[in-house]
C-alpha cells in the first residue's frame, strides 16, 4: 500500500489556502507543507507574535492574520476583511480538555472554538470558498456525545474530555450537514474532515500539571510527530476526495501512521442530529449558511 507523505503533495502554485491555528502544532505543520509547495498560506491565529513567529520558519508565500475563535466579533472581522477566492478553508485550530471557561460570547470554550466559531468563520468565509471546507476532528469523538439541550455545560457537571469528546463530535456533524447543503445546493465546494491520530502538540498541555506530566511521559512512548499527524489534514486539502470523507492514520486503531479513508461513529453519521445542531449552532451564533452557493 502507498503510504502518502508530503512528498507527494502536487504543487499547489495559484491556490489559496487558510489554516486556523497556524502558528503551532498541526496547523503549523499544515501551513509550512501547503507554502513548500507553492500555496499562498493565510495563518490565522490568535498571537499575531506568535503567527509572525512561525510565518518566519517557513518557504513560500504566507500571511499573518489575526483571528481568536473564542470571540465571534473577531470571526466576523477576519471574515469582512477577507477579499478575493479562497480555494482551501482548513479548520484547525482548537482546545482539549481545559477547565471549564465561557468565550467572549458565553460559550464553552471547547465547544465555543472547536466548532462554534469554526462554524461562523466557514458560514461567512463560504461564498468565497472554490473547493473546500477541510475540518479537524479526534478519534476522541467516539467517546462524544452532544446533549443538544446543554451544548454550553449550563446544566450538566463539567467535564473536560466530555466537552473535548463533544466538541469533536460536533466536527463531523458540522461536516456531514455541510456537505449535505453544498450538494443540495449543486455546489463543486466539498466538505471533508481529518483526524491527526494520536500526535504529540501543544494540544494537550493545558490540562493541569498532574496531566500535563502523564501526558508528556505517553508521548514519549506513544505519540507521532505533529508533522506526520498533519497528513490526514493535507491529505483531505489537496487529494480528489469525495465530499464528506474523513482521513486518519492508517495503523494502530488510527492512533499513527499514513492517510487513509477511516470511519467514525453512528452519531457522527446521524444525518438528523447533524442538522439539528446545525440549526442550534445557526442560533447561538447568529451566522446562517449563505444562499445559493454554486
Amino acid at each position: 500500500m502507498t503510504r502518502w507523505t508530503t512528498d507527494d503533495l502536487p504543487d499547489q502554485s495559484g491556490r489559496t489556502f487558510v489554516v486556523t491555528g497556524a502558528n503551532s502544532g498541526l496547523g503549523r505543520q499544515t501551513a509550512a507543507a501547503l507554502a513548500a509547495v507553492g500555496a499562498r498560506v493565510v495563518l490565522a491565529v490568535r498571537d499575531q507574535r506568535r503567527g509572525e513567529e512561525a510565518a518566519r520558519s517557513m518557504t513560500g508565500e504566507v500571511e499573518v492574520r489575526l483571528l481568536d475563535l473564542a470571540d465571534l466579533a473577531s470571526v466576523r472581522r477576519f471574515a469582512e476583511a477577507w477579499e478575493g477566492p479562497l480555494d482551501v478553508l482548513v479548520n484547525n485550530a482548537g482546545l482539549m480538555a481545559v477547565p471549564l471557561r465561557r468565550t467572549a460570547d458565553g460559550f464553552e470554550m471547547q465547544l465555543g472554538t472547536n466548532h462554534l466559531g469554526h462554524f461562523a468563520l466557514t458560514n461567512l468565509l463560504l461564498p468565497a470558498v472554490t473547493d473546500r471546507v477541510v475540518t479537524v476532528s479526534s478519534g476522541l469523538h467516539r467517546q462524544g456525545e452532544l446533549v443538544l439541550d446543554d451544548l454550553n455545560w449550563e446544566r450538566r457537571r463539567y467535564s473536560p474530555y466530555g466537552a473535548y469528546g463533544q466538541s469533536k463530535l460536533a466536527n463531523l456533524l458540522f461536516t456531514l450537514e455541510l456537505q449535505r447543503r453544498l450538494e443540495a445546493d449543486g455546489s463543486p465546494v466539498r466538505a471533508l474532515a481529518a483526524h491527526p491520530g494520536y500526535a504529540a502538540t501543544n494540544l494537550q498541555g493545558n490540562q493541569g500539571r498532574v496531566r500535563n506530566a502523564l501526558m508528556a511521559v505517553t508521548n514519549r512512548l506513544l505519540a507521532q510527530s505533529d508533522a506526520q499527524g498533519a497528513l490526514p489534514t493535507l491529505h483531505a486539502a489537496v487529494v480528489d476526495l469525495p465530499g464528506g470523507s474523513y482521513v486518519g492514520p492508517d495503523r494502530f486503531s488510527e492512533m499513527r501512521g499514513h492517510p487513509t479513508l477511516v470511519g467514525r461513529s453512528a452519531a457522527a453519521s446521524d444525518p438528523v442530529l447533524a442538522g439539528l445542531l446545525w440549526d442550534a449552532s445557526e442560533e447561538l451564533t447568529g451566522v446562517r449558511y449563505p444562499v445559493h452557493q454554486g
